[in-house]
């Protein structure tokens, strides 16, 4: 469709917040029936580009053109009217509502006229027509982080969009339901359909797309059709330099064998509907040793996490484990920060149940400031965790827990929502505490990340656990059951 108006057309648009200038004359045009990558690295202006183009944020300046239309949208309701619809890197969804409930909450009507029945229906046709298939009845509480990206996708669809925006859509996905998602985008703009992806993988977008904007700093630094550009030129782009190779190092070299920090024998967890979720699972995590974790969504590996980490109690078998584990979990807001409370209040938080007596304040503050100078949080004078990015949060999530060198730590999906930098940095951070003699249990959705850092890989299915070469063909035949 190149020739007619832009779908999305984004000129000269300024955007400040307080001091910090967060767009400085970004442009955008986003062809009709296409895929476009909006890439840029944290803090770039991505996501304050689109909630502009969305609707939830007014710009200082510029204009927002929707099929070569001026429109000053009030929120994002008119946004939606329009036929644009945005999938949030962090989720808009009402955890005590079911999925059909949460499809329909954005629907006319809802609280006057709901019909269960119609609702549930919808769910399953669109589950059908997408192939992100989801059980209407199931609570959002109840649902991995995969499933609720997968429902976010499923409420804009609802709405009958045009034009979808998706903030990093495939962050929280395994590479099967990737490579379905990719499938669907393509037949959503072979129909008329029009895509802006919002990613930190390049290799993705590249794969995936037809055209590519970069941004810096607020800025278009490139904009190109994705077959007259390349990874190198686009890298370049999103750092202002070429990324420097970095050689994965195997784990340092002992002569006795290394210490089991964390132990699990037999162990079995039920879902809250009785079903199994781990069926008499043992794993051993040792000192000085990244222990990569495989599996599709569902098979067994978010419980086993949790359990290593202690934050799942199993209803069979034993767990030995450090008094304190460092984890991350991919939910950071659900499981890790309290956005509305203070850097230094979410570091004292980290282990509030083992204080006793009075709070030391200035031991907190010093705590949070090594970490954010540490970690490259940013801004640097942030107050509360609201005002961080969501890849400024993930690192301030993992700086604290590798905060004071613990024995052991769990980590989900640790690069979500990071650029190539920051990703680089954190996955070297792993395997510097490795080195270090800490026992990391690393899950990554990315195979290729977990191919990288561990040291060995076990891989879930159905519940059961079992160890395979570290490497992608063995891995990817036991995801699905295979020997």
């Amino acid at each position: 469709m190149r020739g007619a108006p832009p779908a999305l057309s984004l000129r000269g648009v300024s955007k400040r917040f307080g001091a910090a200038l967060a767009l400085d004359g970004a442009t955008l045009d986003v062809a009709r029936g296409t895929i476009h990558a909006l890439l840029g690295e944290n803090g770039a202006g991505k996501t304050t580009l689109m909630r502009t183009a969305f609707g939830m944020l007014r710009p200082d300046g510029g204009t927002i053109e929707v099929d070569g239309a001026v429109r000053a949208w009030r929120s994002s309701a008119d946004a939606i009217a329009a036929g644009l619809g945005m999938v949030h890197q962090h989720f808009m969804l009402i955890p005590a509502f079911t999925v059909a409930e949460n499809v329909a909450l954005g629907d006319r009507g809802f609280f006057s006229g709901y019909d269960p029945a119609a609702a549930a229906a919808r769910v399953r046709h669109l589950g059908e027509a997408t192939g992100l298939v989801l059980d209407p009845d199931q609570r959002v509480s109840e649902l991995p982080v995969g499933a609720q990206q997968r429902l976010e996708i499923v409420k804009a669809l609802g709405r009958a969009a045009r034009l979808l925006i998706l903030d990093e859509p495939t962050a929280v996905l395994s590479p099967a339901e990737s490579d379905e998602l990719y499938a669907w985008l393509r037949v959503f703009v072979s129909g008329g359909g029009t895509v802006v992806l919002i990613t930190h993988k390049v290799r993705e977008a590249l794969a995936l797309a037809d055209d590519v904007t970069v941004l810096r700093r607020g800025r278009t630094v490139l904009r190109s059709a994705v077959s007259d550009t390349t990874e190198e030129v686009v890298v370049t782009a999103l750092l202002g330099e070429a990324l420097p190779a970095r050689e994965r190092a195997g784990p340092p070299q002992r002569a006795d064998a290394p210490d089991i920090v964390i132990a699990a024998q037999s162990v079995t967890v039920r879902d809250t509907r009785g079903t199994n979720r781990l069926r008499s699972v043992s794993v051993a995590v040792h000192a000085g040793e990244v222990l990569g974790v495989a599996g599709v969504e569902g098979a067994g590996q978010w419980e086993l996490l949790r359990v290593l980490a202690g934050r799942v109690v199993p209803h069979e078998g034993s767990v030995r484990r450090p008094e304190h584990v460092g984890f991350v979990p991919e939910d950071r807001l659900r499981d890790a920060l309290i956005p509305t409370m203070t850097l230094v209040e979410n570091v004292a938080l980290q282990r509030a149940g083992a204080l006793r007596g009075l709070v030391h304040w200035s031991r907190f503050t010093a705590r949070a400031r090594a970490i954010t100078e540490t970690f490259d949080v940013r801004p640097r004078d942030a107050k509360r965790g609201d005002s961080l990015s969501g890849g400024n949060q993930q690192k301030f999530v993992l700086g604290r827990e590798l905060d004071g060198s613990p024995a052991a730590i769990v980590v989900e999906n640790p690069t979500r929502g990071l650029d190539i930098r920051a990703s680089a940095d954190v996955l070297q951070r792993i395997m510097d505490a490795r080195d270090a003699g800490c026992a990391v249990a690393f899950y990554s959705s990315d195979l290729d990340e977990v191919l990288a850092v561990a040291d060995r890989v076990i891989v879930c299915f159905d519940g059961h656990v079992r160890e395979v070469a570290r490497n992608a063909d063995a891995v990817g035949r036991a995801m699905v059951g295979l020997p």
